[in-house]
């Protein structure tokens, strides 16, 4: 099966210039201008990876990853003139998979989306304490038997699982789970472990609390 990349750039020449690479590369490429359009293309042709410019018109491309991280959960490569740590840094915590800056070569562009390709396809399926997760299909197991989770809950299970070992604070899970912009109590995270935990049966051991922190997810 081709891999469906949607390349996200304002930028005319660049974005041609990209998109001959990824054709060359075997891509089955999607393109947009801006951001409302690389929502659109998104929902229209669910790619596996998207190329992301941050500074688009209409819709940044922080604002794109926010909602792209809400949807089909592609992965994600920013492409960005912006350089400093704290930049990067943000759209990491969004849920970027990689970052590029410009200018760039194309051919390490093409490179960096093989790799996170490479990643993403190994991850599809986690498998930890007893809980699988599939990404594909945004299902949760135990064992065999298939659990019944609403998406926040798959969120929140989500970036606990692949984050074993890490805690975090409910802000961090609030931002991963519910959007940075929600603006409700994060205690709203203890209501939908308790869920998760309850649903998951003993499995959802695996899922500690942290006492004035918050949750981890047991290694």
């Amino acid at each position: 099966m081709r891999r469906r990349i949607l390349l996200v750039e304002d930028d005319p020449k660049t974005r041609a210039t990209v998109a001959l690479y990824l054709e060359r590369e075997g891509y089955d490429v999607a393109m947009a201008a801006d951001g409302v359009e690389a929502l659109e293309r998104a929902r229209e042709r669910a790619p596996h990876l998207v190329v992301l410019d941050l500074m688009l018109p209409r819709l940044d491309g922080l604002a794109v990853c926010r909602e792209l991280r809400e949807s089909g959960n592609p992965a994600i490569i920013m492409v960005t003139a912006r350089s400093t740590e704290e930049d990067k840094l943000t759209g990491l915590d969004l849920g970027a998979d990689d970052y590029v800056t410009k200018p760039f070569s194309p051919r390490e562009l093409m490179a960096r989306i093989r790799a996170v390709l490479r990643r993403a396809s190994e991850d599809d399926v986690i498998v930890a304490a007893g809980i699988t997760l599939d990404r594909t299909q945004r299902e949760v197991r135990v064992g065999e038997m298939p659990v019944a989770v609403t998406p926040t809950e798959y969120r929140l299970l989500d970036a606990l699982a692949r984050a074993a070992g890490r805690t975090f604070t409910r802000q961090e899970l609030v931002e991963r789970a519910l959007g940075e912009e929600y603006d409700g109590l994060d205690r709203t995270v203890d209501v939908h472990i308790m869920n998760l935990r309850r649903k998951l049966g003993d499995a959802g051991k695996a899922i500690v609390t942290v006492f004035g922190v918050g949750y981890r997810f047991a290694r």
